[in-house]
């Protein structure tokens, strides 16, 4: 696909800061204004037109409206998008980045162990989302740098980052229909018998704000896994997301008993003796969705990146882990 391709070139430049104007058919009289305008502007989700509703950023005929204010036909709604507030605080920096694929919307990344996707506390620089800055300066316009989803610092893998607008809210619409295909590699303490599914609630735990638990009251989290192979004290699973819950894996995993080697935060196994993995063994190997322009139907995998591989191979020869 070329640039040439694209339906709308303003969300290809990233340039969400003009004025954007419509007007409102007579099919859709009877409708709340902020249920009209998420139909006539599909590239913004309807939260963010209900904050701009909400903050003057709307007008009806040249008024200003409520949310729930409804619309007839024939009126003129005139919209000035603005970006969430934090959405582009952070600089850019000449980071490498592993690069899957890219086009004019989308950019998949293999991400490595050890970064860090947002700045935050104790993270303030060398982040996925600085990278990103550098190498699609146009995300700057863009809510969280066009990052939809996360992976944990200590976790590899596929991550999809938005680079136009409309990609983003698409993407975003499609992991809450639960339509994006997320796999991932995880070597886990102990033998497991066979695959299974852990329908498990996750929340906030009660008492350490940072880590999530298994709680009747939590979110809905289901995990599938299935063996892919065995050794003496491991077994390497590939688990895939129905939701996606922080830590769900992590957490899952041991909440059947089977935390994932290198655990450091939902484990309290230490080995003393063999080899000595400094994370957790997860690994996002697959990725799946449908491109938010074309529709076409895409799909990318990532081998095991190096640390784990030389992990398994150690163990398909006896050895062991140890912590």
């Amino acid at each position: 696909m070329s640039e040439d391709d694209w339906d709308d070139e303003e969300d290809y430049k990233g340039n969400s800061q003009r004025e954007r104007v419509c007007t409102v058919p007579a099919s859709q009289g009877g409708q709340r204004l902020d249920q009209a305008l998420a139909q006539l502007m599909p590239d913004f989700s309807r939260s963010r037109l209900q904050k701009w509703i909400e903050s003057g950023k709307v007008q009806v005929n040249g008024e200003l409206c409520t949310v729930k204010d409804k619309v007839w036909g024939g009126e003129v709604i005139r919209v000035w998008p603005e970006a969430e507030p934090g959405t582009t605080p952070d600089a850019p920096e000449a980071i490498p980045l592993d690069i899957v694929f890219e086009d004019g919307a989308l950019l998949v990344v293999n991400k490595p162990a050890g970064m860090v996707v947002h700045p935050g506390n104790g993270n303030p620089r060398g982040t996925l989302l600085n990278a990103l800055l550098h190498h699609v300066p146009q995300v700057s316009a863009i809510p969280r740098a066009g990052i939809v989803h996360r992976l944990d610092k200590d976790t590899s893998g596929l991550m999809v980052v938005a680079k136009t607008l409309k990609a983003q809210t698409d993407l975003v619409r499609q992991l809450q229909a639960r339509t994006v295909k997320r796999e991932y590699y995880a070597l886990v303490q102990g033998e497991v018998d066979r695959a299974g599914i852990v329908d498990a609630p996750l929340a906030r735990h009660p008492l350490h704000r940072t880590r999530r638990a298994v709680h009747p009251l939590g979110k809905h989290a289901v995990t599938h896994y299935d063996v892919v192979e065995r050794y003496p004290s491991a077994t390497l699973l590939r688990c895939s997301l129905e939701t996606g819950r922080t830590h769900q894996i992590r957490v899952h995993m041991a909440h059947i008993g089977h935390p994932l080697v290198g655990e450091k935060v939902y484990s309290s196994v230490r080995r003393g003796r063999g080899m000595r993995f400094p994370r957790q063994a997860l690994h996002a190997f697959r990725l799946g969705l449908v491109h938010p322009y074309s529709g076409e139907k895409m799909e990318w995998e990532a081998e095991i990146p190096g640390d784990m591989a030389g992990l398994l191979e150690v163990m398909r020869h006896g050895g062991t882990w140890g912590g």
